[in-house]
């Protein structure tokens, strides 16, 4: 499987907001929160709408991380080893973005079950 370069992994540890774009229709990129877990990068969805980055990642479509000035394009997928994954997901959102006033808020709410349903891995396809 590919692996994303240390740099770009570095990045999403270090910025808490990372670009995501879904499908080749998007002309922007969305920043979201990203973690990395045993050097692989995972998102959570927040809002279930079904035009939304996950559902395009989960349909199939291809895309891209914009970490600083690196583009990698990417594929999302369900992580088949999700169950044995989560807490140790859960805790890096905590770790990293549970810093009080309105982040605590949404920090424990993206590791609560109806987030962890849409947890979503990229697998880089290149580094630009």
């Amino acid at each position: 499987m590919a692996k994303f370069k240390t740099s770009f992994l570095d990045y999403i540890k270090t910025h808490n907001l990372t670009g995501i774009k879904a499908g080749n229709t998007r002309e922007n990129f969305l920043n979201i929160w990203m973690v990395v877990v045993q050097d692989r990068v995972f998102a959570r969805s927040w809002g279930f709408a079904e035009r939304s980055w996950f559902h395009s990642f989960s349909q199939g479509a291809e895309g891209a991380i914009l970490a600083g000035a690196s583009i990698v394009a990417v594929r999302g997928v369900l992580p088949e080893d999700l169950k044995e994954l989560t807490n140790s997901i859960n805790q890096a959102y905590l770790d990293k973005y549970d810093t009080g006033g309105d982040n605590s808020f949404y920090a424990k709410g993206i590791i609560e079950p109806e987030h962890i349903k849409f947890t979503m891995e990229f697998i880089p396809l290149n580094q630009l």
